[in-house]
């Protein structure tokens, strides 16, 4: 199944997945601090299952309302935060929104059922960098949160043609607009090509390809007015 144009590894569990890249000689990295803000109890409950016992992953907080997530962003910031689009007491762009203010060094992604949802390049736009579905499997979570924590951003297709029709739109600021370089990529992402796949024809590195994403979701939200 390919999940919003990106490609899913095979089924396994994250901290399976992580013995086998320190087995194959990498170094094993550091604690990548996860906090959690959700509404959704089944899939907060299977993203603390899938990494409650990994050796990369600690979650430092967790949180089912907008009230209490809020009462969370006052607290020591974490490296990454998973966040649900709407709950009973909000909104969750609202959070995006705070997150982005009182922990401006973390990487903000969102939770959602489907990779197309229109409110995505909005929560883009208050400071998110990535997404995760719901029903993507625990390896490709982690991978997603790695990416993000590294200084990556998560895209898809739809994604992709809606930033280059909002930078063609908007007056942008001096130094704001995508290079040629950025357009094409997103241009390829549109086609439907994953990252590793428009690495490869830009010969760049998967982790180059991911930053100038990051770099334009940032450009993005100043032009928003969020705090990046």
């Amino acid at each position: 199944m390919n999940h919003g144009g990106r490609p899913v590894p095979p089924s396994m569990d994250a901290t399976n997945m992580l013995h086998n890249h320190q087995h194959a000689g990498t170094q094993a990295p550091q604690h990548i601090h996860l906090a959690l803000i959700e509404e959704d109890a089944e899939f907060r409950g299977a993203v603390i299952s899938a990494f409650q016992h990994s050796p990369s992953i600690r979650i430092t907080g967790v949180a089912a309302t907008r009230a209490d997530g809020l009462q969370l962003l006052e607290q020591a910031p974490a490296d990454v935060l998973l966040v649900a689009l709407s709950f009973p007491d909000g909104a969750g762009i609202e959070l995006i929104r705070s997150a982005s203010r009182l922990w401006p060094g973390c990487g903000i992604m969102v939770s959602t059922a489907f990779g197309d949802q229109p409110k995505l390049l909005e929560c883009i736009e208050a400071g998110a960098v990535g997404y995760l579905l719901k029903d993507d499997v625990p390896s490709f979570m982690l991978e997603e949160i790695r990416n993000v924590s590294s200084g990556g951003g998560s895209i898809n297709p739809l994604i992709a043609r809606r930033l280059l029709t909002r930078f063609g739109g908007l007056a942008m600021h001096a130094g704001a607009a995508l290079s040629a370089r950025e357009t094409h990529i997103l241009d390829l992402i549109t086609k439907g090509f994953t990252a590793d796949e428009v690495a490869r024809q830009t010969q760049m590195s998967r982790h180059t390809i991911l930053s100038f994403i990051r770099r334009i979701y940032a450009r993005l939200a100043v032009e928003a007015g969020a705090p990046r």
